[in-house]
C-alpha cells in the first residue's frame, strides 16, 4: 500500500509538505505542489477520507433531499437539479450525498438526521409539504441549508426559487392578448408553494385585465394523466373554455390525451399552454407552448448559495428567484 511517506520520498518533499498539499492547510509553492500531486498520481496514492475530516473537521460532502417518485417527470426535473448542484460542487472539492424524501415528512426527517449522523457539510433540501420548524432543532449552525424549488412553512433560510408566479402571469396574458376571455386552468394539489403560486399568476393576470375571476374554471386535482384528462374534458364540455392554461407537466400530458381522442382543433378550438418543458411537447401535435422553468441553473445556484455560506458562515438569510421563459410554439 502507497503511504504519505512513500509519496514524500517520491517527490523528495517532508511528509509534511504533502500533508499540506492534501489538505490545503499552509502555503505551498507551486513548483513543489505539481511535484507532490505528480507523486501521489504515479504511485496511484488515494488520501483517506475520514483521516482528511478528522483533521480539518470538514468531510467534502453536500446532503441532498428530493422526492423521488413513480412521477418520472418529476424525477427528470429533480435529477436536472441534481446535475446543476453536482457540477458546481465537484468544482469546488466537495461530494453529494443523495436520499429520497418520498414527498414525506417523516421520511425527510429521518433523512436529516441520517446526514448529521454522516457529519455532512450542508444541506440542500426540496422540502416536502408541512411545518419545518423541527429543522430548527435538526440542524445547528456549523450545517448550513439551502432549500430549492419549494418554499417550506414554519423556517426561515436560504431559498433559491423558480418564478412560478411570474411565468403563469405571463401565460395567461398572453392567451388574454390573442382575445381570450374564457381561460380555465389545471393545477396540482396546492400543499406545495410552487402550485399556489402558479394559481396566484393566474388570478392575478385575469384581475389585471379587468376579467372576472369565475371559479368555475379553476380545477385542482393530483398530478397525474388521469386527473389532467378529466379535469380538461369538464371545463371544455361544462364550460366551453377558449382557452387553457395547464399548471402541471404530468397534467398537461392528460389534456392533450382529452384533446387527441375528441379530435379538438388547437389552436382554432382550444388554446393551451402548459408548465415546464419536456421534449414530449415539442413533439404533440400542434406542438405545446410552455413556461420554461431552469432546473439545472436551480441547481447550480443553489450549490453556489451553500458554498458562499461554508466559506462565510452567516445568519443573514436570502431569496433568490430565478426567471422563466414563455416557449412559444403553436398552440396558441
Amino acid at each position: 500500500m502507497t503511504t504519505i511517506k512513500k509519496v514524500a520520498q517520491h517527490a523528495n518533499v517532508s511528509t509534511a509538505t504533502v500533508s499540506h498539499v492534501i489538505n490545503e492547510t499552509r502555503f505551498v509553492s507551486e513548483e513543489t505542489r505539481t511535484r507532490v500531486l505528480k507523486a501521489m498520481e504515479e504511485l496511484n496514492y488515494i488520501p483517506n477520507p475520514a483521516a482528511q475530516s478528522l483533521r480539518s473537521q470538514k468531510t467534502k460532502t453536500i446532503g441532498l433531499l428530493i422526492p423521488i417518485l413513480e412521477d418520472e417527470t418529476n424525477n427528470i426535473f429533480f435529477m436536472r437539479v441534481a446535475r446543476g448542484i453536482e457540477h458546481v460542487i465537484r468544482e469546488s472539492g466537495y461530494h453529494i450525498m443523495l436520499a429520497n424524501t418520498n414527498e414525506s415528512l417523516d421520511y425527510e426527517k429521518e433523512q436529516i438526521k441520517y446526514f448529521k449522523s454522516r457529519q455532512v457539510d450542508g444541506l440542500i433540501i426540496a422540502p416536502t409539504a408541512g411545518n419545518h420548524e423541527f429543522i430548527g432543532n435538526l440542524v445547528d449552525e456549523d450545517c448550513p441549508v439551502v432549500f430549492i424549488d419549494r418554499k417550506p412553512e414554519g423556517i426561515k433560510g436560504d431559498f433559491v426559487l423558480n418564478n412560478g408566479f411570474q411565468g403563469c402571469y405571463d401565460a395567461v396574458k398572453m392567451l388574454i392578448d390573442k382575445g381570450h376571455r374564457k381561460i380555465g386552468i389545471l393545477s396540482g394539489l396546492l400543499n406545495l408553494s410552487p402550485a399556489q403560486e402558479r394559481l396566484e399568476g393566474y388570478r392575478q393576470a385575469l384581475t389585471d385585465h379587468g376579467i372576472p375571476l369565475d371559479e368555475n374554471l379553476i380545477l385542482i386535482g393530483e398530478s397525474s394523466f388521469e386527473s389532467g384528462y378529466e379535469m380538461t374534458r369538464k371545463l371544455y364540455e361544462q364550460f366551453e373554455i377558449t382557452a387553457l392554461f395547464v399548471a402541471s407537466n404530468a397534467i398537461a400530458m392528460g389534456s392533450i390525451g382529452y384533446i387527441q381522442d375528441k379530435g379538438i382543433k388547437v389552436p382554432e378550438e382550444l388554446a393551451i399552454i402548459g408548465f415546464d418543458n419536456y421534449d414530449w411537447g415539442a413533439l404533440s401535435n400542434p406542438p405545446l407552448s410552455v413556461i420554461n422553468q431552469s432546473a439545472y441553473e436551480l441547481g447550480a445556484k443553489a450549490a453556489e448559495v451553500l458554498l458562499k455560506k461554508l466559506n462565510k458562515p452567516s445568519n443573514r438569510f436570502k431569496e433568490y428567484r430565478l426567471p422563466t421563459q414563455l416557449v412559444i410554439r403553436n398552440s396558441f
